[in-house]
This record gives C-alpha cells, sequence and structure tokens, in this order.
C-alpha cells in the first residue's frame, strides 16, 4: 500500500467518543494552515465523528484508511482557500480538461494537493507535486509542454499556476473548479 504523508499524528487509540475529537482539535490548533493530520483510533464511532467534525469547523477531511483495528483518519487544516482571489488568467473547467484527457491530448495534468489529498483519490495519469515543493522540483517539468494544473478549489492550482508562469513555464493553465467536483474517473486507495 501507498504510504500517506502527514505533517502530525495524534494517538486516539483507545479512546471513547468524545475523546479523539478533543485530542484532534487540540492538535489541529497547532497545526500550520494546509498541513495533514493523521488521526489513528480504535473506536469505530470515530469516523462518523471526524467528518461531522472538519466539515462543521472547515477543515477538510480526506479519508479513512482502515488498518486492522486502527481507524487511521486524514484531515487537512483548513487555510481559508476559497475566500482568495484567482490572479492566474488561463483558466478552464473540468469539463474541458476532461476532454483534452478524452481526445488523449499532450498534457500533463499536475495535481498539487497534498500527497495524502491525491493518494485518496486523483485523475488517472496526474503528476503529484504538492504546492510546497513545487520550487524545489520544478525540473521534474517540461517548459515547453501544456500544463493543466489541479488541486481540491482552484486555490492552490492558481498559486502554483502564477509560480510556473513566473519561473518560464509557457503553456500552464489553471483548472476550477478542481478535484472537489470531478465527475470522472479517478484512481484511488480502493
Amino acid at each position: 500500500m501507498e504510504t500517506i504523508k502527514f505533517d502530525q499524528l495524534v494517538d486516539a487509540k483507545g479512546l471513547a467518543c468524545p475523546m479523539p475529537i478533543v485530542r484532534t482539535k487540540k492538535a489541529m490548533n497547532e497545526l500550520d494552515p494546509g498541513r495533514v493530520l493523521e488521526v489513528q483510533a480504535t473506536d469505530k464511532g470515530s469516523t462518523a465523528d471526524i467528518k461531522a467534525w472538519t466539515q462543521s469547523t472547515g477543515h477538510q477531511y480526506i479519508g479513512t484508511v482502515e488498518e486492522g483495528d486502527v481507524l487511521k483518519h486524514y484531515l487537512r487544516k483548513a487555510t481559508g482557500e476559497e475566500k482568495e482571489e484567482k490572479k492566474h488568467p488561463h483558466v478552464v473547467n473540468n469539463e474541458e480538461l476532461q476532454g483534452k484527457l478524452t481526445n488523449n491530448e499532450d498534457i500533463v495534468v499536475l495535481d498539487v494537493r497534498e500527497s495524502a489529498e491525491f493518494a485518496f483519490n486523483h485523475i488517472p495519469g496526474a503528476r503529484s507535486i504538492p504546492l510546497g515543493e513545487l520550487e524545489n522540483r520544478l525540473n521534474e517539468l517540461s517548459k515547453d509542454t501544456e500544463i493543466y494544473v489541479v488541486c481540491r478549489t482552484g486555490s492552490r492550482s492558481d498559486l502554483a499556476a502564477q509560480k510556473l508562469t513566473d519561473a518560464g513555464f509557457a503553456h500552464v493553465i489553471n483548472v476550477v473548479p478542481g478535484m472537489s467536483e470531478w465527475n470522472s474517473q479517478t484512481d484511488n486507495l480502493n
């Protein structure tokens, strides 16, 4: 199985409700925006509790992996990205990107979400380079290739598209709204 990267671990094994949420909330308060938290719990009700808590607080529930008796929940701390102004001038919607993929056009789909988000659900054939690693990994991309940048909502991909353009990449397109409303085929852990 693919290793899922996270920034902080919360051990809530052996604890019953509400303790997994109490520990998760404390850890989330100390976590930087955009970072990923792994919560390990053995309480079967923790999945529904954590999903509901992340939804009510504005954080992102990424997914849960079951390993034996341990449930590993992955959450991403909210960044307020939905409110940020979009600046990159070249934008397409999900349907336009899907059309290019269906026509087997020679493009690169660059997913700039965190690796945990990518592991749980991504466009087949997409390349994963999280936004925080992009500047150090520019050499992995060709400046002449048509690059379609995707994230969850179009905000991180907007920032990535700006960075790529500033670094001399000629054909960079931001995909909006991104994976939050992607209705076509995906690859995932299941």
